[in-house]
């Protein structure tokens, strides 16, 4: 399964990442329309910040998602992409708030006018989630877990043969 990857030293901490995330997310689909959207659109993914680094934290889909365990009506599931979420099932999230107590990220959010938990799903309408394409450094990579390895170790081995004079 492709998974969003964080470059670290490439983050900025810009939140271009949020605010597509929330236009994705948003009934028009356009920024100017969705500021005027009731409720107002959430974003997925959030950039924290602390005085060395600025980190972009989104849902991980965890193997073992305590969120799946702790969820009282079966509403968060894993859906056939391996995407862990609370739409589209048979159950319907009740907005309990289960699921964002026990998230080891914190990154599941809460729409109290729809009472519905709010997590990353990686943007199923789309090839690409719209966090990945609107991050003007590349801070983030979807990919499969391989495919970020093989790019890190070639990002890698540039930087050390240039070093070197190569």
């Amino acid at each position: 399964m492709k998974e969003i990857f964080v470059r670290l030293e490439r983050c900025l901490g810009c939140k271009s990442c949020e605010l597509a995330c929330a236009v994705e997310h948003s009934a028009t689909k356009h920024l100017f329309a969705a500021i005027a959207e009731t409720p107002r659109p959430r974003q997925r993914i959030y950039v924290e910040s602390g005085r060395a680094h600025k980190m972009p934290l989104t849902c991980r889909h965890c193997e073992e998602a305590p969120c799946i365990d702790a969820c009282i009506t079966g509403a968060m599931h894993r859906d056939l992409r391996g995407v862990v979420t609370n739409v589209g099932g048979v159950q319907e999230c009740i907005g309990c708030w289960m699921c964002l107590m026990v998230c080891p990220y914190g990154v599941v959010g809460r729409q109290v006018e729809t009472k519905l938990a709010l997590k990353c799903d990686l943007c199923p309408d789309r090839e690409t989630p719209a966090c990945v394409e609107a991050c003007p450094t590349k801070a983030l990579v979807y990919t499969e877990a391989e495919g970020f390895s093989r790019l890190v170790r070639q990002e890698a081995a540039s930087t050390l043969a240039i070093s070197l004079g190569r």
